[in-house]
């Protein structure tokens, strides 16, 4: 990796948000790393990022697997040296109300959504450190502002990552890294695309703006905090939902 280009790190990578985020850093001149389940999206997200002129590799680690990504980061980054921009972007869901809900399915949604955003950060940052200076950005969700019925699991997460983002914050400042996070509404992604008719009208119809979100609207939205005219915006939580949650 050179010196002189930044060098991005992003999780859930493959597909949707990840993906979108990972080609808008590519096109902008910022080199790589793409962590997700290995995939053959995976290789076609990284295939794409160097079509677009960055150095992109990609490290197939399932996340959900505490142990093998501790492992996996730790190599990884000892090899590259370090990162500019972490984006905590991985994260599942395993939907039901709660009378019915599996503890697996509990413990799953937050392996992925919150356990690995502090494993893979806490990998990341004492590069960052050393470095004085570094840009990290979680992805929650506007669920985690709000609630939802049937997904206790997934809102707590992100509920859980934005506290984390807000404490990391406060960490990191002293040493010029910001940490902030993003809350995407109703999102056009893989997790919405089997949704029926019916059920995306329901939501839908809460959304001031008459129409749900698209990955690049949430990408725009990092590639603002990760850019140099975010220096001074750490521990907030931008609001990417078209109305959908206002405070």
């Amino acid at each position: 990796m050179s010196q002189e280009r930044k060098l991005a790190l992003i999780t859930g990578a493959s597909r949707g948000i990840g993906r979108e985020i990972a080609l808008r850093l590519a096109g902008d001149g910022t080199d790589v790393v793409l962590v997700s389940r290995p995939s053959e999206d995976l290789e076609q997200t990284r295939q794409a990022c160097a079509a677009a002129g960055a150095r992109a590799e990609s490290w197939p680690l399932d996340l959900a697997d505490t142990a093998a990504l501790e492992k996996g980061i730790a190599e990884g980054i000892q090899k590259i040296g370090r990162v500019d921009y972490l984006v905590n972007n991985a994260g599942v869901t395993r939907d039901g109300l709660l009378v019915r809900m599996k503890r697996e399915d509990w413990e799953r949604v937050f392996a992925v959504n919150l356990t690995a955003a502090f494993l893979v950060t806490r990998g990341v940052v004492p590069s960052m450190m050393k470095a004085r200076q570094g840009r990290i950005v979680n992805i929650s969700s506007v669920v985690g502002l709000m609630g939802n019925a049937g997904q206790a699991n997934y809102c707590a997460s992100k509920a859980g990552l934005i506290g984390f983002t807000l404490s990391l914050a406060r960490e990191l400042a002293p040493r010029n890294i910001t940490v902030n996070a993003v809350a995407p509404g109703f999102i056009e992604t893989a997790m919405t695309s089997d949704l029926s008719p019916e059920a995306k009208e329901a939501p839908l119809s809460q959304v001031p703006m008459p129409r749900m979100g698209t990955p690049r609207d949430v990408a725009e939205g990092v590639r603002f905090l990760l850019s140099d005219s975010a220096a001074y915006i750490t521990g907030t939580v931008l609001n990417i939902s078209g109305g959908l949650h206002m405070e």
